[in-house]
């Protein structure tokens, strides 16, 4: 991975803190963040933020700036995977809305 996505890595570790079912792996090129297994966020090269949502919620933030599907590879993800371009993430406040939007998702179907 690149400085960016290091650095952008970094901020994430520091918002989400820690906790036993918070959990770090290098995954398919990103450094994921999963909890109780599921990847919730990821930092990716050139500090865009991999967003694990669901496809719902996904078409909705899909009107936000600087975000995308994801690309993973030579395939175009669902809604459900979501691109943060990292000048959309220049503050620790957007950032922090980010990582709420995929806790808030994953705890829904931690629920379910």
């Amino acid at each position: 991975m690149d400085a960016a996505g290091e650095e952008l890595a970094d901020r994430v570790r520091a918002l989400l803190g820690t906790g036993a079912d918070l959990e770090e792996k290098r995954m398919f090129g990103t450094r994921a963040f999963l909890v109780d297994g599921r990847i919730l966020v990821g930092a990716r090269k050139n500090g865009v933020l991999l967003v694990r949502v669901d496809e719902e919620t996904g078409a909705a933030l899909l009107t936000q700036p600087g975000v995308e599907v994801a690309v993973m590879g030579a395939k175009t993800m669902g809604n459900s995977w979501l691109d943060v371009s990292p000048e959309v993430l220049a503050d620790d406040d957007t950032l922090m809305f980010w990582l709420d939007a995929a806790r808030e998702v994953n705890e829904a179907s931690r629920a379910e």
